[in-house]
């Protein structure tokens, strides 16, 4: 009578993962997951920061009809009464249940992480989560430092552990219940790393020697990017080590030492969660619920690491708002198991051999406000309806549809050999679209271009990514009746995705692009 669902969802993780390709990191327990997975390439967020996102793939509406584009209101309260995914499972039968970091928090989600509308029972945080920003980490002269790089010993933290440790033990203590209570269950674990500061056991920094750590391949602004574009990355200018590098503000390169150090410790964050993520599977299989759960994986949104000269989120680029997407779906996705036999056994990165492949891998352009409808129909549940234009009324609705349909890899090949098409302008109309949109309070980079608070923004970028090429639009927006003028274009981006993949190369002034407009107001 209808799978389980474990929903893993990870802070700030681009697609730096060995089953997207990525040659240096050390992730063998997601790329086990991946094997057995249909894996989406191109899986975008809806906004490149946390709290939006969340609420946005939560409800399955989009953050114009969240409104919510940074971290102070509720929408229930604010936009909407909006059904949420795991209020909908706990509606049918479910017990839901939250682990970590799955809403943001805060005022965005009521002090109560959407409880008691979306779960069960209080939703858990670990002990010692109000330590991530604290002077933890241990410079060369022996003293405490709020550092952006943090690799600790974990003996020596609060505690002695670390939040995403705290996690994965409270989330296999209740596959354990559910397992004795033979409840049927909805389980969201939500990990912090590699958000930051990139704080993390410190022997996983033996896997990434510095020599091996290049820049990014684009360390620089482009030149023809548009200011309003730019995000000055000015979370991280507060962290100690970055502070003592005095940095000129907005564009001041970090020196190239400290760039390579920071895609070292964001890789080393990365391996430290895949650790996570497999002692969390392997217990899956403990529990023998492999052949009975959905498991999907995924980020609220991606991180630049050093890509046009930008450290963070915050911007409409793929390196932002690209993130991993992946689903694991006995019997669908993978032949079924039989009982008593391993899907998931713990891989250890420290000594594991590459070389596992996805076996389902979909090219098609998606976009995380989809995976309420996605889970809902893989659950075997209704599939809500989509919302009309205007929905602020509709309880139950969702803006994003279901991607079951691009699950049957072989069946897609065959697809696009029959709609094979050269002419990009008459055939756009067809291709899937993901959208995602960022706020700046001005046209040129402030100290809160990063992180507006709604009575602050002035201009909105939509962006719209294809399989062919990203499109966006910076245009005046009315923070007090949310409202987007179109006619009023600040400045605007084009990138081929073929000949530019890392977007660097705006050609936007020398195209006619009435055509890309329609499709972003359509």
């Amino acid at each position: 009578d209808g799978m389980n669902v474990l929903f893993i969802l990870v802070d700030d993780l681009r697609p730096v993962l060995g089953c997207y390709g990525d040659k240096l990191v050390k992730s063998p327990n997601i790329d086990q997951l991946a094997f057995q997975s249909i894996v989406f390439s191109n899986a975008y967020a809806q906004e490149a920061v946390c709290a939006p996102s969340r609420v946005s793939f939560l409800t399955g509406r989009r953050p114009d009809t969240t409104r919510l584009y940074d971290f102070y209101s509720y929408w229930r309260v604010h936009a909407g009464n909006y059904s949420t995914m795991p209020q909908y499972f706990k509606e049918n039968g479910y017990v839901t249940l939250s682990v970590g970091k799955v809403f943001h928090p805060g005022v965005s989600s009521n002090y109560s992480d959407d409880y008691p509308y979306s779960w069960s029972i209080p939703p858990f945080h670990p002990s010692t989560e109000k330590y991530e920003n604290d002077k933890t980490c241990r410079g060369k002269d022996g003293k405490l430092y709020a550092n952006l790089v943090c690799p600790v010993d974990v003996t020596e933290m609060p505690s002695g552990t670390l939040p995403d440790i705290q996690s994965t033990e409270e989330a296999i203590r209740l596959l354990n219940v559910m397992k004795t209570n033979k409840q049927k269950f909805f389980l969201a674990v939500g990990y912090h790393k590699p958000h930051i500061p990139l704080r993390y056991p410190q022997e996983f920094l033996k896997l990434y020697p510095l020599e091996n750590i290049t820049l990014a391949p684009d360390p620089w602004v482009p030149e023809k990017l548009p200011s309003v574009a730019y995000n000055p990355w000015t979370d991280i200018r507060q962290r100690d080590d970055v502070k003592a590098l005095n940095v000129s503000f907005p564009y001041g390169p970090l020196p190239d030492d400290f760039q390579r150090q920071i895609r070292q410790s964001y890789y080393a964050a990365v391996s430290y969660l895949d650790m996570q993520v497999g002692l969390l599977l392997n217990a899956l299989d403990d529990v023998g619920l492999s052949n009975s759960t959905i498991v999907v994986f995924t980020a609220d949104h991606g991180w630049s690491l050093g890509e046009h000269g930008e450290w963070a989120k915050y911007s409409n680029f793929d390196v932002a708002t690209r993130v991993p997407l992946m689903f694991y779906v006995p019997g669908m996705t993978t032949s079924s198991v039989s009982q008593g036999e391993r899907v998931f056994p713990y891989l250890d990165p420290f000594s594991h051999i590459l070389g596992l492949v996805p076996q389902g891998r979909s090219k098609k352009v998606v976009e995380l406000v989809s995976l309420f409808s996605t889970l809902a129909e893989l659950a075997g549940l209704q599939v809500p309806p989509v919302c009309p234009e205007t929905s602020f009324h509709v309880a139950l609705c969702t803006e994003g549809a279901s991607i079951v349909r691009y699950f049957n890899v072989s069946e897609e090949k065959v697809k696009e050999e029959k709609d094979g098409c050269d002419d990009t302008y008459r055939c756009f109309n067809e291709e899937p679209v993901a959208f995602s949109q960022y706020p700046r309070p001005a046209d040129v980079p402030q100290w809160n271009s990063d992180k507006p608070k709604l009575k602050d923004i002035r201009i909105m970028g939509y962006s719209m990514r294809t399989i062919d090429y990203r499109y966006t639009v910076w245009v005046q927006f009315n923070p007090n009746n949310f409202s987007a003028n179109f006619e009023d274009v600040h400045a605007g981006e084009l990138y081929m995705v073929e000949t530019d993949p890392n977007q660097d190369y705006n050609i936007y002034n020398n195209t006619s692009h009435g055509c890309f407009l329609k499709k972003i107001l359509g």
